[in-house]
């Protein structure tokens, strides 16, 4: 067996890291693009969120602006920080009530959350010198 390089471990973060900056790029895009900001503020007001639409617009302008600057490898870490906490309040708000499984098993679940939060917390992780 082939004994794995100095590059590879960087290699794989950087594939999870484009990864990750896509999908939570088009959460974004697909929110905008839909004109569903409003709803999803008025949900978080809802919900005992202070200023619901402020932190709709900033969620949403922060998907769209911060994974791109992710996905370039510059503030990893603060960034993965910022969006940890965002699907930390998602599953507390939507998930956690719906159970364990997005799909099969359950429906809206928290496993996909829980996955994306320790995507970032790993990242975050390996690119804490550069905070």
């Amino acid at each position: 067996m082939a004994q794995p390089t100095s590059q590879q471990p960087h290699q794989g973060l950087l594939i999870i890291r484009v990864a990750l900056s896509i999908l939570l790029l088009i959460h974004g895009i697909t929110r905008a693009y839909l004109g569903t900001v409003g709803g999803f503020g008025e949900f978080l007001s809802g919900n005992g969120i202070p200023l619901g639409l402020a932190v709709a617009w900033f969620v949403t302008v922060f998907e769209l602006t911060a994974s791109l600057v992710m996905a370039s490898g510059r503030f990893v870490t603060p960034i993965a920080l910022v969006f940890m906490s965002i699907y930390a309040c998602g599953i507390w708000l939507v998930h956690w009530s719906q159970g364990w499984f997005v799909v099969g098993a359950g429906r809206g679940g928290m496993e996909y959350s829980v996955l994306i939060i320790a995507c970032l917390a790993g990242l975050a992780w390996a690119h804490r010198s550069d905070f």
